[in-house]
């Protein structure tokens, strides 16, 4: 199974990075895979703890995959790490193994402290369209652009009919962002 979450990391000199990541969830471990080079991956790797973080603001998602990344956070309990204020639970995890590869490494991760804030009510349709279309930008590089303009054409669907002010506001950020994606392929 694959949870969409985000992760914070923090380098050896403290700086934290956010960002959205599926992880998977393997018996009692918790696997995260990612992509080589990333400031997660560096971040694991030098301080070898994160924070899982559990949120139902989809502008967390779309904002870091649209250069927001300025959330606020609070310190971890257990690790020397920070969750973010918005996370309705977070899970602060340890590296207990790399299994290395040259494009995604797996980082099998072991649960060193788990905290609840608020209770998950469930997403609306516009959620997971907003979701949905974070993960599409994510791969302007990797999917054809046909692909990806129909797949939100149909996302917009949920999204017209269930969204509330997070949600368009999130919206907005990645269709910008496929907007000049296919201003830069026109030139």
């Amino acid at each position: 199974m694959i949870q969409e979450t985000i992760v914070t990391t923090q380098s050896s000199e403290g700086i934290t990075h956010i960002a959205p990541m599926g992880i998977h969830v393997e018996g009692d471990s918790l696997v995260i895979l990612p992509f080589r080079p990333s400031t997660t991956l560096n971040n694991f790797v030098e301080t070898k703890v994160g924070v899982i973080n559990y949120c139902d603001d989809v502008r967390v998602f779309a904002g870091c995959l649209t250069g927001r990344r300025d959330w606020p956070l609070q310190s971890a309990q257990t690790i020397s790490g920070k969750f973010l204020e918005c996370a309705l639970a977070h899970t602060e995890v340890e590296i207990e193994r790399i299994e290395e590869n040259t494009t995604r490494p797996k980082l099998f991760c072991k649960t060193v402290h788990t905290a609840n804030h608020a209770p998950f009510k469930g997403f609306n349709r516009a959620q997971f369209s907003v979701l949905e279309a974070a993960i599409l930008i994510s791969r302007l590089d990797m999917l054809p652009l046909q692909k990806i303009e129909s797949e939100i054409e149909y996302l917009r669907i949920g999204l017209d009919k269930t969204a509330g002010e997070r949600e368009w506001e999130a919206w907005g950020w990645i269709m910008a962002v496929l907007d000049n994606h296919k201003r830069n392929a026109n030139r």
